[in-house]
């Protein structure tokens, strides 16, 4: 179907067949390739939806005040050893792994898919990235953290090693020319999905997120604990953008998601899991007050089944209730009020969704 516009002496025909055409074409890969950019018409909508409240989450570090944090850093009797040496391994921990994610989003992922509204919500996800990394910097320097500690854990600690070689595994044999109408690479690709998405950030950064919330309700270093906790608004999305990215990329290619394909999917998982917890004995080694590994230990094997559920795949421990459920509240800042020293504050703006529901955890 054609349609003409005459502007004074000249006459425009515009192809709304070519359009429908070209809106026929959008894939998740191997779709039609164009470098306009154009988000409309959008295909994938819930990718436009999700981008609309990431943006409307967004926040900076240095709105979040650190000066009690400071004040307990430096005081000898405010801390334990094992409250210290869990913000440690928090900040050397994430302040690397965060590059990790936001580098495979921006090198692999987001160079492969092929629509626009992909592109766009996964350019923002690397922004957060960018975010989450510099909040890391701003606490390793408000309390005075020497940097060269934080980069040594990536290179001594044998849990934090194991775990970046898990993910970058994957990572590396993707960043290659690739014919992404073969199988066996689309397979690939969901592999790396999986992992990114509902493996790293979805499990195994959530021992530590329970951990610093668990020193937060204890009014222990709440400055780090404000910014986690909008680092995990903020990865509950990202969790939520590659599973709904996995799920469209299954439809599209239903004979890569097959019962063995899947069956990957939870070795994945329980790969993840068990070095997980390989790290949280690392992270607390002794029971802190309020603080269990065994709990923790658990939460992770929870939290691995919630992922693998959002997939519609088989648990790994079927039944498993949530064993801090406490997590939840703390979790959920939607309504915080007073948390910038007497502001009242919300930095979800006006018309954002949801933030965090139990069903996420």
């Amino acid at each position: 179907m054609q349609k003409s516009f005459t502007v004074g002496p000249k006459t425009f025909v515009l192809d709304e067949g070519k359009a429908e055409a070209a809106f026929a074409a959008k894939r998740v890969v191997g779709g039609r390739e164009t470098l306009a950019f154009n988000l409309l018409p959008l295909k994938y909508g819930w990718a436009y939806e999700l981008y609309t409240t990431m943006k409307a989450n967004h926040w900076e570090p240095e709105d979040v005040p650190m000066q009690r944090d400071v004040e307990q850093w430096r005081s000898p009797d405010a801390l334990s050893d094992v409250d210290r040496w869990i913000i440690r391994m928090g900040v050397g921990y994430f302040s690397a792994a965060e590059g990790i994610v936001g580098d495979n989003i921006l090198t692999v992922i987001r160079e492969l898919v092929t629509a626009s509204e992909l592109k766009l919500v996964l350019g923002r996800h690397a922004h957060e990235e960018n975010i989450h990394a510099d909040s890391l910097l701003y606490m390793i320097s408000s309390l005075g953290i020497n940097p060269h500690e934080c980069e040594a854990m990536f290179e001594d600690i044998p849990s934090i090693v194991a775990k970046n070689e898990f993910v970058t595994r994957l990572s590396h044999g993707l960043r290659t020319d690739l014919d992404m109408t073969k199988d066996e690479n689309i397979a690939l690709f969901a592999k790396n999905l999986f992992v990114f998405g509902q493996c790293m950030e979805g499990t195994q950064f959530y021992g530590l997120f329970g951990m610093i919330l668990s020193l937060y309700r204890q009014g222990k270093l709440t400055g780090v604990g404000t910014m986690f906790r909008y680092t995990l608004r903020d990865e509950s999305n990202h969790i939520d953008l590659l599973r709904q990215l996995l799920l469209a990329l299954a439809d599209e290619n239903p004979q890569v998601w097959t019962d063995a394909f899947k069956e990957e999917l939870r070795d994945l998982m329980r790969e993840a899991v068990r070095l997980e917890k390989q790290f949280i004995a690392d992270v607390l080694p002794v029971d802190g007050v309020g603080l269990s590994r065994v709990e923790f230990d658990q939460y992770i094997d929870y939290i691995g089944d919630r992922r693998l559920d959002g997939l519609g795949i088989a648990p790994l421990h079927p039944g498993l209730e949530n064993p801090l459920p406490w997590l939840a509240e703390l979790m959920d800042i939607g309504k915080e009020q007073n948390f910038f020293e007497g502001r009242v504050t919300e930095y979800q703006k006006s018309g954002a969704l949801a933030l965090v529901s139990d069903d996420e955890l």
